[in-house]
């Protein structure tokens, strides 16, 4: 079946970094729009980053300039690179893919930020 399996969460300190990795299985990765969300406690899930299956991205406000997604086709494969990491970056990050009206969600990845 269809997989998109996260990787990479953990604990940073405040303006460390963390890179996150979510592997695909089973799909055409490479016709995907593949995204980055994340929920903190008690908050709604939310839009980090997308990349398009051209590779271009897009970055929520609170992220730009510290956080820059990207993505290897040859190994079906989505990356966050997260730099000058803060606490409120402390969520479950979630790796989606979305081609027209299917949506793939992986499991998530803890994230926490903590001095």
């Amino acid at each position: 079946q269809v997989q998109l399996v996260e990787s990479g969460g953990g604990l940073a300190q405040p303006g460390g970094s963390l890179r996150l990795s979510c592997a695909a299985s089973r799909m055409l990765f490479n016709i995907y729009t593949m995204g980055w969300y994340r929920q903190a406690p008690g908050k709604q899930r939310e839009l980090v980053a997308t990349v398009t299956s051209r590779g271009t991205p897009n970055y929520t406000d609170s992220v730009k300039g510290r956080f820059t997604i990207s993505r290897d086709n040859a190994k079906n494969t989505v990356y966050l690179q997260m730099n000058k990491l803060k606490f409120e970056d402390t969520a479950v990050y979630y790796c989606n893919g979305r081609f027209g009206e299917v949506g793939i969600w992986g499991q998530g990845t803890q994230v926490t930020v903590s001095s």
